[in-house]
């Protein structure tokens, strides 16, 4: 893995084949100095946007993305930092460029993301009203057999992503099945993208177990409580675990922490506005 040397200016959508990740922002919810915590990945000339929060347009636009530029897109769950974006996705789509976006959506999340969050701001917008699928064009992922958790798997072209359920929100969830709807994301089976959820040590390790993580790139709370994992709870992982760890989604205050995430055996800090190349 090769992490750029320098802070991106300017991005592309295609590359000469090899699987890189760009972290559009590192940032929690309610990061003033950081994007939020969404994510590129390009392969050759396959690309995919994992979540869409209410920066994200203006964060794409100043690397030379237009959001017109994006047509493929999968949504971890339904807070503002990863959906907030979504409803200008769409109806760009349906009014500037006469082409449907296309999100790796399976029916349950599908419906949930339409009535709870989308709906109120586009179906009213023609004489007859309109549903998900006038808006998108949808690419449903197949539940896999024979994994620790429920998992959904889908290509966009030669990239492979399985969706494993998280257990995220509210607070009271037991487990993923109590929760709300939200997944991680395990791009071509060697990275593990946690995006949002509360400490949840047997995702990663019976995942790990199955998949042999190259790098899991991990939620970080940088104070234990309510519905993320804190950089304490992490830091009581296996070492095998923290040192093939990244985290990500933290506070303006991060660097107040990098001593403790040294001294716990964490690999680094995501870098926003950087390129990670596999």
């Amino acid at each position: 893995m090769k992490i750029s040397s320098k802070r991106a200016k300017k991005v592309k959508l295609t590359n000469r084949g090899e699987l890189s990740l760009y972290f559009i922002g590192t940032g929690s919810a309610f990061a003033k100095t950081l994007n939020q915590n969404n994510l590129i990945v390009v392969k050759g000339n396959d690309h995919l946007l994992i979540d869409c929060g209410t920066m994200c347009s203006q964060a794409l636009y100043n690397v030379g993305l237009p959001l017109l530029s994006i047509r493929n897109y999968l949504i971890t769950h339904s807070h503002a930092d990863h959906i907030g974006g979504l409803e200008e996705a769409q109806l760009l789509g349906r009014y500037v460029a006469g082409k449907k976006p296309t999100m790796i959506i399976n029916r349950t999340y599908e419906k949930i993301l339409w009535e709870q969050s989308l709906r109120g701001g586009s179906q009213k917008s023609e004489v007859k009203e309109l549903t998900f699928s006038d808006l998108w064009s949808v690419i449903r992922p197949k539940k896999l057999k024979n994994f620790p958790r429920e998992t959904w798997e889908a290509n966009i072209g030669t990239i492979n992503v399985k969706m494993p359920r998280t257990m995220h929100f509210p607070d009271t969830a037991r487990s993923w099945r109590d929760g709300a709807w939200s997944c991680a994301v395990i791009i071509d089976d060697k990275i593990l993208f946690s995006s949002d959820t509360r400490f949840d040590p047997d995702l990663l390790e019976s995942l790990d177990n199955k998949m042999h993580f190259e790098l899991i790139f991990h939620d970080c709370q940088l104070f234990t409580g309510g519905v993320h994992a804190s950089i304490d709870e992490l830091s009581t992982l296996p070492a095998r675990l923290k040192n093939k760890t990244i985290l990500m989604h933290y506070g303006d205050n991060w660097q107040n922490f990098r001593t403790q995430a040294r001294k716990a055996g964490f690999h680094s800090w995501a870098k926003e506005g950087h390129t990670y190349r596999f």
